[in-house]
């Protein structure tokens, strides 16, 4: 599926960013610009039933690496993916071949049973209230909560049976196939200690934004942008 795509800027250097599930572009509504602002001419994609991309009948986690690859170019110098993207982009980087990765907090295991990952439950999340986004995320502000509600009433809830794939398995890569970098929320369930440890010996560099959330850039953006010195 070719993938709705927006830009910020006309650099000569290409950067790319691959939201998580139930956002869409604008959930990078303050990375893309400042990394403009660095060079880059960034162009953010919405992933397959989100944001303004079409809606599909399947939601596959090799669907949706498939529709990066026919939607973005290869060779980028800096490509970025949160939660889902992150997990599509590790699907992906071999054919994208970027220059540089980062992943943050990416969906790379879902643990299962009673506490575990259920896809119905998840997908109830299209009918959260304002209040109820203040209080799963008590540090974005106002904008951030208006583009949640909005990008939930693009969000074809339908996504969630995607990740079903992710569940109870080991999904994070062998090895990087580019220097790559991990921000991780914390705490982190999906990148804890032992994985995070798991990962530096497969020659990741991890870091972690202290006190942020699965939202690391939209939970703490200065401490987010700090933790990609070197990077971008």
């Amino acid at each position: 599926m070719r993938l709705h795509t927006t830009t910020w800027g006309t650099g000569e250097r290409v950067a790319l960013l691959i939201h998580g599930v139930m956002s869409d572009h604008r959930s990078w509504r303050r990375v893309g610009p400042a990394l403009a602002e660095r060079g880059y001419r960034v162009v953010a994609v919405d992933l397959r039933g989100h944001g303004a991309s079409g809606r599909a009948a399947s939601y596959g986690l090799r669907e949706y690496a498939d529709d990066l690859v026919e939607s973005l170019p290869a060779g980028a110098e800096l490509a970025m993916g949160h939660s889902l993207g992150g997990l599509t982009l590790s699907l992906a980087a071999a054919e994208l071949s970027p220059g540089r990765v980062v992943y943050v907090d990416p969906v790379w295991h879902l643990p299962e049973g009673p506490e575990g990952f259920r896809a119905e439950a998840f997908a109830a999340a299209k009918g959260l209230s304002r209040e109820a986004i203040r209080e799963t995320a008590p540090r974005w502000d106002e904008k951030d909560v208006d583009i949640e509600l909005a990008t939930l009433g693009l969000w074809d809830e339908s996504t969630a049976q995607g990740l079903k794939e992710a569940v109870g398995r080991d999904l994070m890569p062998a090895v990087p196939v580019a220097p790559s970098l991990v921000v991780a929320a914390d705490p982190s369930r999906l990148v804890p200690a032992r994985r995070a440890a798991v990962l530096r010996e497969r020659g990741f560099e991890v870091r972690v934004v202290t006190g942020a959330g699965h939202t690391v850039h939209r939970d703490d953006f200065d401490g987010f942008m700090a933790a990609l010195e070197g990077w971008i």
